[in-house]
């Protein structure tokens, strides 16, 4: 059991990266599996599927996404953490890297990207960049 499953599966991705991994596995919960559909759309992983794992739990394969052998993400950094939580009023969200990356936020409607919650009008907990 992990403490930080957010940074457990960003951990995982980046390791994935690092080892010239096609995809990786992570176990399944819905906070993360909405974590990396956000990946999905903004074009940062290739794509992601829920399947049954080994030991009979369910897991996450994600099919990581490399641009002429140089991996799709660049740096991701976990923000908010376990202890010690980081949020953010409705205008307070600021570009990632001059708006090439994304940070992805868990507001009252969902995980969404720092765009889409600054579109919507919505505050949260600002919980990951990537770029």
């Amino acid at each position: 059991m992990t403490t930080d499953p957010i940074s457990d599966l960003l951990t995982r991705i980046r390791n994935g990266y690092m080892a010239k991994k096609h995809e990786v596995g992570v176990p399944h919960s819905k906070l993360k599996m909405a974590v990396v559909n956000i990946l999905v759309q903004e074009g940062f992983v290739a794509s992601a599927e829920k399947v049954d794992g080994k030991d009979g739990f369910p897991e996450i394969k994600v099919r990581l996404k490399y641009n002429a052998g140089r991996p799709a993400i660049t740096e991701v950094t976990r923000v908010s953490r376990p202890g010690l939580r980081i949020y953010r009023k409705k205008g307070e969200f600021k570009t990632v890297q001059s708006g090439y990356g994304i940070a992805i936020v868990s507001t009252p409607k969902g995980v969404m990207t720092n765009r889409a919650a600054k579109i919507a009008g919505l505050g949260g907990e600002l919980m990951c960049t990537v770029w």
